[in-house]
């Protein structure tokens, strides 16, 4: 009997929330998980082969995130079966409040960009072979701050959130003729250490009234880059308790 091969996933933002809860999902249903992250590995992660499959990468610096494509192309060997764009950065000002349009500075609009919107880019126009060769999955993942102004999300966050569904759509177009399937995820309120204080007020208006977890965020980038998924291509699925309506 011949085993099928084992199945590759790069993930960036690996090390909490939503990136961790992908990870073992990926990790259960017997796929290989790549990790990038800008922290070397925590031995604390609990998956199999975790510090032989790390790449650390400062995202926020396009020269080190080019540099690191060599690393990755030998990790994966030919053929991507998935790639999730998960890293971002949500700054805040003093005491943790919202940094405006007002307020942003140059400097850190283009730290939030390379890091949620540009490294997007750099991998996955890098690694359009391998994801051809596997027939693969790309998933961005975008938020609810994406399309409507958030009272926590800083305007550079919403706005590279909002730029990436475009980018979603782009791809989508420019991957489908090489086989590889694009789309994006918009996450609301999950639970993670990214929440502010005073989420609980957001939380009381949802529809669902909960916080989502990000076991169930995981659930559908996994539906993503399976073939339970397979003539969808150019979609933002919201997963966010209705917050959208």
């Amino acid at each position: 009997m011949v085993m099928p091969e084992m199945k590759t996933l790069l993930l960036t933002g690996a090390s909490r929330g939503i990136g961790h809860a992908t990870v073992k999902r990926f990790s259960a249903e017997g796929w290989r998980v790549l990790t990038c992250s800008r922290q070397p590995f925590d031995p604390r992660c609990p998956w199999p082969g975790g510090e032989g499959n790390h790449i650390q990468i400062d995202l926020a610096d396009p020269n080190k995130t080019i540099a690191a494509i060599e690393v990755i192309k030998e990790k994966v060997n030919g053929r991507l079966d998935a790639l999730v764009n998960n890293a971002g950065i949500s700054p805040k000002g003093s005491g943790g409040a919202r940094l405006n349009t007002l307020d942003t500075d140059l400097r850190t609009w283009g730290h939030v960009f390379h890091v949620n919107f540009f490294s997007c880019v750099v991998l996955a126009r890098a690694l359009q072979a391998e994801l051809a060769a596997a027939q693969g999955s790309v998933v961005n993942v975008t938020s609810i701050a994406g399309s409507r102004v958030h009272p926590f999300a800083g305007a550079a966050y919403a706005t590279s959130k909002a730029a990436l569904a475009a980018l979603t759509r782009e791809m989508a177009h420019d991957f489908g003729p090489l086989g590889v399937r694009v789309n994006a995820i918009a996450p609301g309120e999950v639970e993670t250490a990214m929440l502010s204080p005073g989420t609980d007020k957001i939380v009381e208006k949802l529809p669902m009234q909960r916080l989502g977890q990000p076991r169930e965020v995981a659930d559908v980038i996994w539906f993503l880059c399976s073939d339970q998924s397979s003539y969808i291509s150019g979609a933002e699925i919201e997963v966010n308790g209705a917050q959208h309506v």
